[in-house]
């Protein structure tokens, strides 16, 4: 065999390996963004559990804000629906804004309950209502820091297929873009607070 053949096939082979080195390097990037969303799940399934015991602690008091506390059950039940297609696929555009959407409704009924609560001195006080309000709030500093781990994960990932030349890969393999989880707010979140010293 001749040396052109050696240098022929040493060229292949040279190629093989850069082009499996770039495809496990996207594997990588999409599998570190969702073991990111994996972090949000576990976070947002934490907050899902408490939210029955604070309704349940507030009904005593709240009798006649019935609609309020069914407004969190409902909405409660579309976020744990919403996530639970998110997580099966991180990569789901739509699922993604979907779980957006369900978890923007989540936290404005949550909102309105505990607007709720402060006006009620004495479950505001009620030590199992402390206690999960404290929960809670722990718990939504988790998600939010979660959440940015999530976004820069699929930062960094959506990045590497778009760049050159990892985008010959892509277009082999199946390598879609991936959507950030986007805190959604209702227009009333914002709207800037009016401010009068007058």
């Amino acid at each position: 065999m001749s040396t052109g053949f050696w240098i022929f096939l040493a060229i292949v082979a040279g190629f093989g390996i850069w082009v499996v080195s770039l495809y496990n390097g996207l594997v990588a990037l999409r599998n570190r963004f969702k073991n990111a969303f994996a972090q949000i799940d576990v976070q947002l399934k934490r907050r899902y559990d408490l939210i029955p015991n604070l309704v349940e602690t507030a009904k005593g008091y709240l009798a006649h804000e019935r609609q309020t506390l069914e407004a969190v059950i409902a909405a409660r039940e579309g976020a744990v629906n919403a996530n639970r297609t998110a997580a099966a696929n991180p990569a789901d555009a739509a699922a993604m804004t979907q779980l957006g959407t369900a978890e923007a409704g989540l936290s404005g009924a949550l909102g309105r309950l505990f607007a709720l609560v402060e006006a009620y001195p004495d479950l505001k006080a009620n030590q199992n209502m402390m206690q999960l309000s404290e929960e809670i709030t722990s718990t939504e500093n988790k998600i939010a820091f979660a959440r940015q781990a999530f976004n820069d994960a699929v930062m960094e990932y959506n990045t590497g297929i778009e760049s050159f030349p990892q985008t010959v890969i892509v277009s082999m393999f199946d390598f879609a873009p991936a959507k950030q989880l986007e805190a959604i707010e209702s227009p009333e979140e914002r709207t800037a607070p009016k401010v009068s010293f007058g």
